[in-house]
């Protein structure tokens, strides 16, 4: 189980993944972001690329679609916050998206 992140290392990671406008989720330790997309057709693309990434991983995001776009979630559910994991995800996640 991923342990999770100290203040230093959320101190070093967290602002380059809230450069990229990734933010803290209200009342609860996580991150999330939305994507937009010209269409429905790439949004949900989209989501299948990450989807398969993220079992690569062994790691899950928490998401939502509508139309053109997705809202993205990440937590480590085992460790009851952020760790490592969503932050590699994040960066993954991103990279797909560019």
């Amino acid at each position: 189980m991923p342990d999770l992140m100290t203040q230093r290392q959320r101190e070093m990671k967290l602002p380059a993944l809230m450069d990229q406008g990734w933010t803290m989720a209200d009342g609860r330790d996580a991150i999330q972001k939305e994507f937009k997309f010209k269409s429905f057709a790439r949004a949900i693309g989209w989501m299948s690329s990450v989807a398969i990434l993220a079992e690569k991983m062994d790691h899950h995001p928490e998401w939502s679609n509508v139309y053109n776009r997705v809202w993205v979630t990440l937590t480590t559910h085992s460790a009851d916050g952020v760790t490592e994991l969503d932050i590699d995800l994040a960066i993954k996640i991103d990279m797909l998206y560019s």
